[in-house]
């Protein structure tokens, strides 16, 4: 399994369960290898026959639930989660995952308790730290920021206490208008990030210029209904695009609230942020792997760049037929099921705008869009997980934003009106007339109480998971006015790639 080898895995977990009684930690495993395979519904059904069996080790139980999450059975995986602490009530790894858990369901002074008990049974238990830290509006009254200082003092503070700890610290001096120290421990976390992270944003500059010229002038004709020389049109009622709607942008952006405010309109379901769409693209490309090649997690290097076939990666996947990208794509959205629309939200999918174009022509592409200094602030303050490894540094940052931006503009000129833009700064003022605009571009039937993003139950995985249990807030405008004096070379690397800065800057 760890090689990709999921069919020759197959047999081997399957024999590892035949005829167990009891939940075994295999049975994740059987269930996270069909899943791999595509085999959703076996997986669920491997999933619900172990739950049923006499009860199992802790692992087992945590084995159920991440699959459960992928499946999105998010209530289940909880209740699994549960079941493992219950079982090791000592391994504090069991209590970091039930917190994340409960923070994705809204439940955060759950999640929070949570978090208490792995840091109190292991003060090693860095990631805790920071996920309780973000759980809420630290106060004068209510915070960790002493705790975390001790924890960063340590004489054995490794790389992972410089990090983790370094985020949490900073995000509560934030909350406490602590700025400057704020500012050094944020600089300093994400320092110690870089420093473990290969990564050329040259390469990234590049890629993206690329994507630009393989969806240029021809493209253009064909996105508009003319015929390009080898391409095929996708064949209409093949795939009900109408119903599918991409949300992008950079992260921090505002594109878990639009997906929160659209979700709380009937008819709306979110796929949450999944590699569908890129993974139904490259496999029509036959570029198989090339997904995480192109996609903003790193440079495409010289073994991704070029696949089999002719051709680089780029212009396989340009020339890949839109019809089997579309039945791909619904295929792996569930886009025939019922008659909902259905949200992607991964950010990154700003890179694949002209192949969702292409392969989905009346798919719903709407575009968030902040204003730069607070979009780049908003990124470097954030410990990402393997993606976005350009915002850890203001210089990196600056020209990673300026070539998005450059992509943007390019999909903006050829696209035209396909491309539905929001102001991040407009939905947050005015989010009632913005969200109306946006559901009305989607087709959707518009109701005033979906801005109470706080009412929406739905469970969300993202970096804004706490956030939007909490009304629309517009407090994140401007946020980078308090560290003016300390974003200078962000600023200074952000004019020098003509990126438009406001006065005060």
């Amino acid at each position: 399994m760890r090689a990709g080898k999921f069919a020759e895995a197959l047999p081997l977990a399957e024999r590892a369960v035949a005829g167990a009684s009891r939940c075994l930690p295999s049975h994740g495993l059987l269930a996270a290898i069909l899943l791999q395979l595509g085999r959703a519904i076996d997986a669920a059904a491997i999933i619900k026959r172990a739950a049923e069996l006499d009860t199992g080790i802790a692992d087992a139980y945590d084995g159920l639930a991440y699959v459960s999450l992928a499946l999105g059975w998010h209530e289940s995986a909880n209740d699994f989660y549960r079941r493992a602490t219950t079982l090791a009530p000592k391994e504090p790894r069991f209590w970091y995952n039930l917190a994340c858990s409960e923070r994705s369901l809204g439940n955060l002074a759950d999640a929070e308790a949570a978090c208490d008990r792995a840091v109190s049974i292991d003060p090693a238990q860095y990631p805790s730290f920071l996920l309780r830290s973000e759980l809420r509006v630290q106060t004068p009254q209510f915070n960790h920021v002493e705790e975390l200082r001790r924890g960063l003092e340590r004489p054995d503070a490794d790389y992972r206490a410089q990090v983790f700890l370094g985020y949490a610290l900073a995000k509560e001096l934030d909350d406490l208008q602590g700025f400057d120290e704020a500012f050094a421990r944020f600089s300093a976390a994400a320092k110690a990030r870089r420093g473990r992270l290969q990564y050329e944003v040259g390469a990234d500059e590049q890629k993206l210029q690329r994507i630009a010229h393989v969806y240029s002038e021809p493209f253009r004709r064909a996105a508009s209904g003319s015929r390009v020389e080898g391409d095929t049109p996708v064949e209409q009622g093949s795939v009900d695009s109408s119903r599918c709607i991409f949300i992008v942008g950079l992260p921090r952006s505002g594109t878990t609230l639009v997906e929160r405010i659209l979700t709380g309109l009937p008819g709306v379901r979110s796929n949450g942020e999944t590699e569908n769409f890129s993974r139904s693209l490259f496999s029509a490309a036959g570029a198989s792997g090339a997904a995480g090649a192109v996609g903003a997690v790193g440079a495409v290097d010289a073994a991704g760049a070029h696949a089999s076939g002719g051709g680089d990666i780029f212009e396989q996947a340009a020339a890949a037929d839109p019809r089997v990208v579309a039945m791909n794509y619904a295929r792996a959205a569930d886009v025939q099921g019922g008659g909902d629309a259905v949200i992607e939200k991964l950010p990154m999918n700003y890179l694949y705008l002209g192949a969702i174009a292409r392969a989905l022509p009346e798919a719903k592409l709407l575009v968030l869009r902040r204003s730069p200094l607070d979009s780049c602030f908003a990124m470097y303050r954030t410990l990402f997980g393997e993606a976005y490894p350009f915002s850890y540094d203001l210089e990196e940052l600056a020209r990673y934003y300026a070539a998005y931006d450059r992509l943007i503009g390019h999909w903006r000129q050829v696209l035209g009106d396909r491309v539905h833009e929001i102001i991040y700064e407009d939905l947050v003022r005015e989010p009632s007339r913005v969200g109306a605009s946006a559901a009305a571009y989607c087709g959707l039937i518009w109701s005033h109480e979906a801005i109470d993003i706080q009412k929406n139950a739905a469970a969300s995985l993202t970096a804004s998971a706490a956030q939007v249990r909490r009304p629309i807030y517009g407090t994140s405008s401007g946020r980078w006015r308090h560290y003016r004096a300390h974003l200078r070379p962000l600023i200074d690397a952000l004019r020098r790639q003509g990126v438009a800065l406001p006065a005060d800057a």
